[in-house]
């Protein structure tokens, strides 16, 4: 029975990569990778040459029983990605699951993780945070995923981003945390890395006056403020809160729950809605 070796490699500077890496690399029997051509850059500037697979997430179903079946039969595998970790927001998933399975060693060989890195130079909460990649393209589920967000108990989060929808997802985030920390690591390890530290509001109009960010690769950490739990007690008076608003300003409800939660962030805007919907069912009656 032969290994499944999950490798780290390098998200951006080549010298990133372990000395324990670059020896499973030379001596496996097969490298399944995301892309052929980005591992074959890594291998030829170490002078590795070994037998290469495409493994990516088109294919990962498709292609994880053969490797399987290399492994049952003796042979050696890495596994690596385009950049960083597998199975961190990429490939690999299906084979480690289904290497599990069938009882075959699988060995980590850490090395670069761009979530981990970014967090650890963000100046933001690490103690509890959780990992999101990713944010659905749809609108409808990225909202309901921002709403999980703002209702989780950790603090801290890690999201990816591609450069085209950056500016569009941070505008979104703003919505519902416009007073809390973010940072964005932008290319790290690269030459032109680049980071963006601050409230939520101020770093967003920095990018958007940013020429070149539409491109590189992105990590965003996000450390969501503190906000007050409202008790059943305290429910009570949201209501006069709101009508209040709406009397001093001669704005609708719908305008004093948005104007409220954004002025006042001790109070979360899901109790602020869930109050204009008691009022507005006293007034229906």
């Amino acid at each position: 029975m032969g290994n499944l070796y999950i490798v780290g490699t390098p998200i951006g500077n080549l010298n990133d990569i372990t000395l324990r890496a670059l020896e499973i690399l030379k001596n496996v029997n097969i490298i399944a990778c995301e892309d052929t051509r980005q591992t074959l850059k890594l291998l030829n500037h170490f002078e590795i040459k070994n037998k290469l697979v495409a493994y990516h997430k088109f294919n990962e179903k498709e292609k994880s029983p053969n490797l399987i079946k290399e492994l049952q039969n003796g042979k050696d595998i890495a596994l690596v990605t385009d950049a960083g970790t597998p199975c961190v927001s990429d490939p690999g998933y299906f084979l480690v699951k289904e290497a599990r399975e069938n009882d075959i060693n699988v060995f980590a060989i850490p090395g670069a993780s761009a979530s981990v890195s970014a967090l650890s130079i963000s100046g933001l909460d690490s103690n509890q945070f959780t990992f999101i990649g990713f944010l659905p393209t749809d609108n409808k589920k990225m909202k309901e995923e921002i709403i999980k967000i703002r209702e989780s108990k950790i603090h801290t989060f890690i999201l990816y981003e591609s450069p085209k929808r950056l500016v569009e997802t941070i505008e979104r985030i703003s919505i519902e945390f416009p007073k809390s920390n973010i940072y964005i690591a932008s290319d790290m390890t690269k030459l032109h890395e680049r980071g963006f530290y601050g409230k939520i509001e101020n770093v967003l109009e920095t990018i958007k006056k940013d020429d070149k960010i539409e491109k590189g690769e992105y990590v965003i950490i996000l450390q969501k403020e503190q906000q007050k739990i409202i008790n059943k007690e305290e429910t009570e008076s949201l209501e006069s809160l709101l009508v209040d608003y709406m009397v001093k300003n001669s704005c609708s409800l719908k305008e004093a729950v948005n104007n409220i939660g954004i002025k006042n962030n001790t109070i979360r805007k899901n109790d602020l809605y869930q109050a204009s919907l008691r009022l507005k069912s006293m007034f229906e009656k």
